[in-house]
């Protein structure tokens, strides 16, 4: 089991008032799933998100993520866990705008200790598997939109993460681009990588091959689905 999450709530005091953003979820994900996270604004996914990720601590409830108890860890062993086991793709990119397409998708493994022959390699391959080896000298600037997504998406495989965590990941992006951002991961799942994807597009959802709908804070709807590809 990927993730065992159980009674997950993360309240918010606003004014005397009680926000109740996430309330109860219980959740399994297993290796190898592809997932989309789903609600309407004010539904809770993007906090909910948030913990899955380890951006942000549950108000109460237990969470375990590639077999790592998470619910009581501080805040420097949440970010070596971020960094060895999740990897993130936003929906802006966070590129760092001076550096290339190389540089950006080799950073994680600075900051993991990764000795930089290894480094290299590593950072080569993850480049090659989203298409983007020629692209590799190249700066955000010289990259289209579509380009600047797969080198975020390159940047996290790079340290081999137990789940990449895509938040509205075509937000930004026309709908030919959209798909073939989708495409690309779509092929990664395929190689065995386990994803979660918020989005509020039912053409995204699509490609997975499970939708968690969320309300109030709730699972409103947990259904699989046959086919992983957009129809």
């Amino acid at each position: 089991m990927l993730i065992q999450m159980r009674g997950i709530c993360k309240f918010f005091d606003m004014g005397g008032q009680t926000i109740r953003a996430v309330d109860g979820i219980d959740l399994d994900v297993e290796n190898n799933e592809y997932i989309a996270l789903m609600g309407p604004s004010g539904s809770g996914k993007t906090t909910f998100m948030n913990i899955i990720g380890c951006l942000d601590a549950a108000t109460s409830g237990t969470y375990r993520l590639a077999g790592n108890d998470i619910t009581e860890l501080a805040d420097r062993e949440l970010a070596r866990i971020r960094n060895r086991e999740i990897g993130f793709v936003f929906q802006t990119f966070n590129l760092l705008p001076r550096a290339t397409s190389f540089k950006n998708v080799e950073l994680p493994l600075v900051y993991a200790g990764v000795g930089v022959s290894e480094r290299r390699e590593r950072t080569r391959d993850a480049l090659k598997q989203v298409g983007l080896a020629d692209r590799a000298a190249h700066r955000p600037t010289e990259l289209s939109g579509g380009q600047r997504q797969r080198v975020a998406i390159a940047r996290a495989l790079v340290n081999n993460p137990s789940l990449i965590l895509a938040d509205e990941p075509t937000g930004n992006l026309d709908s030919a681009t959209s798909a073939e951002i989708m495409e690309v991961l779509a092929g990664l799942h395929e190689q065995g990588n386990t994803i979660i994807v918020v989005t509020h597009e039912d053409s995204i959802a699509a490609y997975c091959n499970r939708v968690i709908r969320l309300l109030d804070g709730k699972v409103q709807t947990d259904k699989r689905t046959q086919s992983s590809e957009a129809s």
